[in-house]
């Protein structure tokens, strides 16, 4: 926009034998940098604090020792993956753990659309799946995902999509015996604060 600005400026008064290479050289950068790769997160998350954005990011990795193409954690982070990143093949975001697109990284959970059962039913599927291997998994990469889905079921965009990471996160938080964190207390706790984070913050890993 500042690029683009100076031209305009330059344009209405043309002062000096240098004005017109001027305009040419701010118009060719102005060209550059509308084609260069932006952020590869999905603009919703630039509008959560920071610190939510970093769990989502924390979660992005798959855990060691699971299969690439089986198993509820790597289809749900599949689709955890969507939800939070543009497809980079694509260089758009994909709404659904359907469509075809996404390479492996960001692939489908589900392949085809069922008109009789639609996907969060279907990837219910996953979800039981997860919770019944949920023991093998690392805890650190159980962490960092519940959290992650926690931030999904609270502040996804999409009503579809967020009611669906919300039950999951539920479901997650109850396998645990434990109760629900309220989207308020998310951000007290998550907000960009440390006063907010040291209320939840145990005294041994403060530093």
């Amino acid at each position: 926009m500042n690029r683009l600005q100076n031209i305009i400026d330059i344009a209405m008064d043309p002062q000096g034998p240098n004005a017109m290479a001027t305009i040419i050289k701010l118009a060719r950068e102005l060209q550059a940098s509308e084609t260069e790769p932006g952020p590869v997160t999905q603009a919703w998350t630039h509008r959560i604090p920071m610190m939510q954005q970093s769990v989502l990011l924390a979660a992005i990795r798959g855990p060691d020792g699971q299969p690439k193409y089986g198993g509820g954690a790597k289809m749900l982070l599949r689709w955890l993956r969507r939800c939070v990143l543009l497809s980079a093949m694509d260089g758009r975001v994909i709404d659904n753990p359907i469509d075809e697109n996404g390479g492996s990284f960001t692939g489908p959970s589900l392949n085809g659309h069922d008109e009789l059962e639609p996907w969060p039913e279907r990837m219910q599927l996953h979800v039981n799946e997860y919770l019944r291997q949920v023991d093998m998994l690392p805890h650190h990469y159980q962490l960092h995902f519940m959290h992650a889905v926690e931030i999904l079921g609270y502040k996804h965009p999409d009503h579809e999509i967020r009611h669906f990471w919300h039950s999951l996160y539920v479901r997650l938080v109850h396998d645990l015996h434990l109760w629900p964190e309220t989207a308020e207390q998310l951000d007290d706790r998550l907000g960009d604060t440390r006063s907010g984070w040291l209320k939840r913050a145990d005294p041994a890993t403060v530093a």
